[in-house]
């Protein structure tokens, strides 16, 4: 576990079928919230330093989820932040497509990944930074990474998918909130995408969570909840 201080601010922002699902079984992109999640995504992203997010879902949408509503764009000059947050793509293997619309949007673009997965990005322009980080297995190392991310002056970061990331950082002790839209469809699958992939936990690891607010809106639920630790589980 890494202390608060040594690294960002963590919060998961996913939507979600009825039943759990973050794709379908085809893992085709998730078109399926409303207008009214999608502002709360763009808020999300206003208020974050960086965004992180793996490159199956960069190659699932081709493009990523900028600040565009003016407000939110002078809400961040005001707290002398840039007007848009760092993109971070998270591939280990460094195989992602140079022609996806992403490489054109006006964002910052960082890379998360290996020793392995940087060498094709290495005196190219795509990336203005590459953030190697990486376990003795050649797999992403988290703790590492984000002690990296918060030494760049990144204190608050929103994890945007997907479902085998959240795992790891979850396993990592890393995340620190979650916002949850449960939207009004049934996905199904056993192979469908879910928020936390990966292994899996059992009932007695489990990370807990605090309930900090449910909201309706039409036809959908906003959960938000808390990551409990220590001294929080004694309420339990």
């Amino acid at each position: 576990m890494i202390l608060p201080d040594k690294r960002p601010y963590t919060t998961v922002v996913l939507a979600m079928s009825a039943d759990g699902k973050i794709a379908t079984k085809a893992r085709s992109p998730a078109r399926f919230s409303s207008p009214a999640d999608k502002k709360h995504l763009e808020q999300q992203v206003a208020a974050a330093d960086a965004v992180l997010f793996g490159a199956g879902t960069l190659r699932a949408y081709g493009t990523t989820i900028r600040v565009c509503e003016p407000q939110l764009i002078q809400q961040r000059y005001q707290q002398l932040l840039p007007p848009q947050p760092v993109q971070i793509v998270v591939s280990g293997s460094g195989n992602i497509d140079r022609q996806l619309s992403f490489f054109r949007q006006p964002v910052p673009r960082y890379l998360l990944t290996t020793t392995g997965g940087a060498k094709p990005w290495q005196n190219s322009s795509e990336f203005e930074q590459i953030v190697i980080c990486e376990t003795t297995k050649s797999k992403i190392n988290w703790i590492d990474a984000l002690e990296k991310i918060s030494a760049m002056g990144l204190k608050r970061l929103a994890v945007l998918g997907g479902g085998e990331i959240v795992a790891a950082m979850l396993a990592a002790d890393l995340i620190d909130e979650l916002w949850l839209t449960v939207c009004p469809l049934l996905l199904g699958g056993n192979n469908a995408p879910t928020p936390v992939d990966g292994e899996g936990f059992t009932e007695l690891i489990a990370p807990r969570l605090e309930l900090l607010s449910a909201k309706v809106v039409a036809a959908e639920v906003f959960l938000h909840y808390r990551r409990q630790r220590g001294s929080d589980l004694s309420i339990l």
